[in-house]
């Protein structure tokens, strides 16, 4: 049995800033379990949020182990926009 934690980092970007928090996570944990995890912490809904690792989307069900993360992999935030168009 593979037991090893994964340590996901996750950065989110604005245009003034760029943040990052670190976050463990077992290999085998829905990535749902972090996800939620951050959008409480940051008081957003995760509707609002977008989660993304190397380039691709993320679903709540994806795992560490099925994205064959590794330790200190970055996993990339981005709040929607909305509003802010030309009229």
């Amino acid at each position: 049995v593979f037991t090893q934690t994964s340590l996901s980092l996750l950065r989110t970007e604005k245009e003034s800033f760029s943040h990052q928090t670190v976050y463990k996570i077992k290999r085998h944990t829905p990535l749902s379990k972090l996800m939620k995890a951050y959008c409480e912490r940051q008081g957003l809904s995760i509707r609002q949020i977008r989660f993304r690792f190397d380039g691709q989307p993320i679903n709540e069900t994806d795992t560490p182990a099925q994205l064959e993360m590794e330790d200190e992999d970055t996993i990339d935030v981005f709040q929607q926009q909305t509003g802010g168009g030309w009229s």
